[in-house]
């Protein structure tokens, strides 16, 4: 997938009434990007085939790169995903001032810019799904495409519009059993996009739906963009990674059902993709070869010519320059085999004894790709929903994942657990270890706050927050003791386990500064 640059026409301005519009809502940014990226006006953009197809590729660049303060830093499926999700969680160490805020717990609705452009560029990517919606369903109605192939981009967009919903959902509401009927606040859901002075009018006056109608909404979403994409089947096996497909949406469903607490559904849709992926053989196959391999379901593609830059580029941020190291706090982990090959050079970078992710290899043309899903989450997925179910056979999945780590899979694979908490407890062990800086943590925290069977309360305790961590506090196998300096835990109940809305949302729009999270 050859993605056009981002050289947008900013094409129509509305004045003061632009200067609210969400997507856009910052002071330099106060216009509608209607442009899709070989800079053509709206007007055009789907009344061809190819003008579909590059209206399409924009989108994927509004997730890929994004934009922050007029530059790209990967918003919000690209590295900024991945960082800011780590950073929340305990298992990866903030070293520089990039993500110091997010790692230390100290946002503000205003000049916490990451935390701002997560937000706009979340909503940016939003009002381009729903531009490739309305404008691939008119052209459809026009004859300018095949319905099969105009349902194929409307499902890639449904799917794009349910993920960033749902991102938005685990940084700036409470979990799904917050309430008991998920009554409780969640994010507005955009149907329509900002495109008219009278779409952009309703868009601004939109305040937040509960967490219980997201979740319909998302979920539904999700439904039609299976029913409607093309099976990765169909697609050369790069493209089969880099587009959206059937099985991607299935994929992201049981990580939803999962939050949700459906446990069925997710067997369900795990059960949809027996015999589609298969797991490589080598743990470090995925990174190695990103674009062609058996495991990976969806990443968005980056090259030498397209990606977020040093400043916003997974190898430049976890390898390259190492802003983000691996925490002591799982190195240590007692549970995590020495031997296993997760811990092996291929796939960690030692540094004077300091600890990097190898898993972002490109260094110098910031290549690699942003795993979004792989198999791997939705065995582990299974596996945990089953595992709460009673199911034995959870172990099945769990060891499938875990066993191609192993030194020796026969003796040292999991055999059985004394209780359901603690075979969910070692599944969770294996999705921090499995995952490690890919950006997964803080959606499991969020999700775990007051479990019946591994509860959370709170964000962790975290490794010391600014530098690199020290040599000596990395020992397999011995439990890392908090030092004074090291960053506190902050408890669930603190308003600021949850993100502010950016005050320039709620200072152009009145029912959402009425719907502002308590604390901020």
């Amino acid at each position: 997938m050859k993605l056009v640059e981002f050289n947008t026409i900013k094409k129509y301005v509305f004045g003061s009434l632009l200067a609210s519009l969400l997507f856009v809502s910052c002071t330099e940014e106060n216009v509608i990007e209607l442009e899709p990226y070989n800079q053509i006006s709206e007007n055009v953009a789907f009344d061809s085939k190819e003008n579909i197809i590059l209206s399409v590729n924009g989108m994927y660049q509004a997730a890929q790169v994004g934009q922050y303060n007029g530059t790209g830093r990967g918003y919000p499926f690209g590295a900024a995903y991945f960082q800011q999700n780590d950073m929340r969680g305990e298992d990866m160490v903030n070293t520089a001032a990039f993500y110091a805020i997010t790692y230390a717990n100290t946002w503000d609705p205003s000049g916490a810019l990451n935390t701002v452009y997560y937000w706009i560029d979340t909503y940016r990517l939003i009002n381009r799904a729903n531009l490739v919606i309305e404008g691939v369903t008119k052209a459809i109605e026009k004859g300018v495409i095949s319905e099969a192939e105009g349902k194929d981009f409307i499902g890639q967009a449904m799917f794009f519009r349910a993920f960033s919903h749902y991102e938005l959902l685990n940084f700036f509401a409470r979990p799904y059993k917050f309430t008991s009927d998920a009554s409780h606040l969640g994010v507005p859901y955009r149907l329509k996009p900002s495109n008219s002075v009278a779409t952009i009018d309703e868009n601004i006056k939109l305040g937040r739906g509960t967490v219980a109608q997201n979740y319909t909404q998302l979920l539904s979403d999700l439904d039609t963009a299976e029913n409607y994409m093309t099976s990765k089947t169909t697609k050369s096996t790069k493209n089969g990674i880099v587009y959206a497909s059937k099985e991607a949406a299935i994929a992201l469903k049981t990580r939803v059902y999962l939050s949700k607490g459906d446990f069925p559904k997710v067997i369900t849709e795990a059960d949809k993709l027996n015999g589609k992926y298969t797991l490589t053989s080598d743990p470090n196959a995925p990174f190695a070869n990103n674009y062609g391999n058996s495991e990976s379901i969806f990443s968005l593609e980056n090259s030498a010519t397209n990606n977020p830059g040093v400043n916003g580029a997974l190898a430049s941020q976890y390898n390259g320059r190492r802003l983000i190291a691996i925490s002591p706090v799982i190195w240590n982990e007692g549970s995590w085999l020495a031997t296993d090959k997760r811990r092996g050079a291929s796939m960690v970078l030692s540094v004077s004894g300091v600890l990097f992710s190898n898993k972002y290899k490109d260094t110098s043309t910031l290549s690699d790709a942003s795993p979004l899903l792989r198999y791997a989450e939705v065995l582990l997925n299974r596996a945990e929903a089953k595992a709460r179910l009673d199911d034995p056979t959870y172990l099945a999945d769990l060891n499938a994942v875990r066993n191609r780590s192993l030194a020796n899979p026969a003796t040292e694979q999991y055999t059985a657990f004394a209780t359901k908490a603690d075979a969910v407890k070692a599944i969770l062990l294996e999705r921090r270890i499995e995952f490690l800086a890919e950006g997964l943590r803080w959606n499991t925290i969020h999700r775990l706050q007051h479990d019946d069977v591994a509860p959370m309360s709170g964000i962790p305790q975290k490794y010391k927050n600014g530098a690199n961590p020290v040599a000596a506090d990395y020992k397999i196998g011995i439990p890392y003791v908090f030092k004074t300096g090291d960053v506190p835990g902050l408890a669930y109940s603190d308003y600021r386990f949850v993100w502010p809305i950016p005050t320039l949302e709620t200072s152009a729009n009145p029912t959402l500064a009425a719907q502002q999270n308590p604390g901020w």
